[in-house]
């Protein structure tokens, strides 16, 4: 996809004897650190510093690891994210807290790739289809212009929500799903200053130009995404439909949040992976439930209203079938009914 491009890394960004502002911010880690092959893991030590989240050479480095995520009352969640992945008693603040989180990092990937993603990339990666993969075919993705081979080829593992006649390939992360249900927000830092971006408005649907996923501009970077407080977060499950257990991307999967009082539902969230062309967010889904009693016919109906837009292709249409049971089991676990 790249050859004959033109790579700078960090190293060759000095300005005759001296050091490029980006080189500065990282003499604190005791070497340079490129994070354009990893996105997400440059940010800036000294803004670390100033804004609270870093007292020390040791805060910096676990803070430049990539991990750079925030919620709520805590400061960062870093250490909670690895200690989910790595099975460590430490990782309550996740698990108790935001479930549904927990549950989406440890069904993604592999234990390798997990201990090697950081949150920025994770948020970043680029589709799993067939064809955006095979530089054989045409892609309108990859080549803009030359085609789309899904939407006349095997299209089993794309999108029934989302795409265009331009592209049907799924976004493929699981941890943006539990995240996007729980309202998160990107943090970016670029030429134009800094911006706070709610990750339901970060990914971009494929519509005419579908090279371009997110609404990052050139030269933009990750720097951090904030979990805020939630009545839902705590009463939230993730749930993954699959080929096999081991390590597959989702077929379909949801992440879903519930706040239930006295068996009425007073908040919802809920949100789609495996099935739609960026991490989906069921907004008429949360309206069916909202204010609705927690029972059967309240989830059914709100299953039925988040797949009503679906628009299958010739091997994918099982999906929607799919969706609907994997919304209706994930409410009913939330809910404490399964």
């Amino acid at each position: 996809m790249h050859t004959d491009a033109k790579i700078t890394t960090i190293e060759g960004l000095e300005q005759g004897n001296n050091l490029h502002p980006m080189q500065a911010a990282f003499l604190s880690c005791d070497a340079f650190q490129c994070g354009y092959c990893t996105p997400g893991q440059i940010c800036s030590a000294v803004g670390l510093v100033n804004e609270g989240h870093a007292k020390s050479d040791a805060d910096i480095r676990e803070l430049m690891s990539g991990n750079i995520c925030r919620c709520g009352a805590y400061p960062n969640i870093v250490a909670a994210v690895r200690d989910v992945l790595e099975g460590k008693k430490d990782a309550a603040v996740i698990q108790e807290r935001y479930p549904v989180l927990s549950e989406a990092l440890l069904s993604g990937a592999s234990p390798q790739l997990r201990n090697m993603a950081t949150v920025g990339g994770n948020l970043l990666q680029r589709t799993r289809c067939y064809y955006f993969r095979d530089t054989s075919m045409p892609c309108n993705k990859r080549v803009p212009g030359s085609g789309c081979a899904a939407i006349e080829g095997y299209n089993r593992i794309h999108a029934i929500l989302g795409g265009s006649d331009r592209c049907i390939a799924t976004h493929p992360s699981d941890m943006a799903v539990a995240m996007v249900a729980l309202d998160a927000v990107v943090q970016t830092r670029g030429p134009k200053g800094e911006r706070s971006i709610p990750l339901v408005d970060f990914h971009l649907l494929p519509g005419e130009t579908p090279e371009r996923e997110t609404v990052l501009e050139h030269g933009e970077l990750i720097v951090a995404v904030d979990l805020p407080a939630s009545t839902n977060a705590q009463r939230s499950h993730y749930l993954k439909v699959r080929d096999r257990a081991s390590y597959a991307f989702a077929m379909t999967s949801v992440a879903a949040a519930l706040d239930i009082q006295n068996g009425i539902i007073r908040s919802a969230r809920i949100a789609l992976g495996g099935v739609g062309t960026k991490p989906w967010r069921a907004f008429e889904a949360e309206k069916i439930l909202l204010n609705k009693p927690a029972n059967q016919a309240t989830f059914q109906a709100a299953a039925l209203a988040a797949i009503a837009g679906a628009k299958p292709q010739k091997y994918n249409g099982f999906k929607v079938e799919l969706t609907k049971r994997t919304i209706v089991k994930a409410l009913f676990t939330v809910g404490g009914m399964a």
